[in-house]
């Protein structure tokens, strides 16, 4: 049966023993909750991959306390300090080389010679993972490919009646509301692998860098890079200028009115915490359809449209 507990004492130290036995924990952080295990235990690992029914070619991003525990297990360049040092603890995750002495599942990183590492900056994470001293991987923690959640009430819809997690640490709703910005720091210029509130432009002004961006390929080496992903229920429509008869809308801006509207006033971030929560409520609703206002692509903007555009993505066997 699976339990929510606030954050506290007590919930810190149940995580820490279910984690060390083997078993998943979700947590909330800065960006969406996170389904949690020991990244050094493969059994526990698999065990996401089984509650999720995620792909196990699609790797995990390892979350960690800090840079230095990150850097001993994927390999420093110069590049990756430079953005540690700007967007950690943050939403960010870099992708490095893995070390070859680092005690972490090839499940984790499913097969790969390259590790994805993570610093949220979340007080409540932060202290879990300060408590556990293990490297925790953690995708969302929601079935794959449908709507990431951002708080504990969605986590334990998406896995009633299961076994696993055994616990919900409840530290409120997720203010960032997107998942973390995914940068490939191997080499000397960044390569944004998946759009975050870690903008391009941010990143261009720490480095003195333009970076690159690849969103789609062929070998999946980081999360959030399948075509269909956090995906509701009901189809789709992008870029509506209004709702026709048979559509729920997902307003954004001021106009025509909505119940479920990202940002009346037309802010980005606060599209982006909204973004969610605001699909699962819509697909709850028992809408078919749901057409979305445009989204400015700038700033945050690229990664709500991002997430929107692999919403909706149907491909062949989809469309049948």
């Amino acid at each position: 049966m699976i339990r929510i507990k606030p954050y506290n004492d007590a919930s810190i130290a149940e995580a820490v023993d279910l984690w060390r036995a083997g078993h998943l924990v979700a947590f909330g952080t800065e960006t969406v909750y996170g389904l949690g295990a020991d990244a050094r235990n493969g059994q526990a690992v698999a065990a996401i991959f089984k509650t999720k029914n995620r792909p196990q070619f699609n790797p995990l991003i390892c979350h960690v306390a800090d840079s230095g525990a990150a850097f001993a297990l994927g390999v420093e360049t110069p590049l990756a300090r430079v953005l540690a040092e700007a967007f950690w603890a943050g939403a960010m995750t870099l992708i490095l080389a893995r070390r070859a002495d680092a005690d972490i599942a090839d499940l984790t990183t499913a097969g790969l010679d390259s590790i994805a590492l993570r610093v949220p900056s979340h007080e409540g994470a932060r202290g879990l993972l300060t408590a556990t001293s293990m490297p925790i991987a953690a995708p969302s923690a929601n079935p794959s490919g449908g709507v990431s959640p951002t708080t504990a009430e969605h986590v334990a819809a998406g896995f009633a009646g299961g076994d696993e997690p055994r616990l919900i640490v409840d530290m409120g709703a997720c203010q960032g509301g997107l998942e973390s910005t995914i940068i490939d720091a191997r080499g000397a210029t960044p390569i944004i692998l998946r759009p975050g509130a870690i903008t391009a432009e941010m990143i261009a002004d720490a480095t003195n860098l333009t970076p690159h961006s690849i969103t789609d390929q062929t070998d999946i080496i980081a999360p959030g890079q399948l075509a269909r992903h956090y995906a509701p229920r009901a189809k789709l429509r992008l870029n509506a200028t209004a709702p026709r008869a048979d559509e729920a809308w997902l307003g954004f801006g001021t106009a025509p009115d909505s119940e479920h509207n990202l940002s009346p006033q037309g802010d980005l971030l606060e599209a982006a915490s909204n973004l969610f929560a605001m699909l699962r409520a819509l697909d709850a609703s028992g809408a078919e359809a749901i057409a979305v206002a445009p989204i400015p692509f700038e700033g945050v903007g690229v990664a709500i449209n991002d997430r929107l555009t692999r919403a909706a993505y149907e491909d062949d066997a989809d469309a049948t």
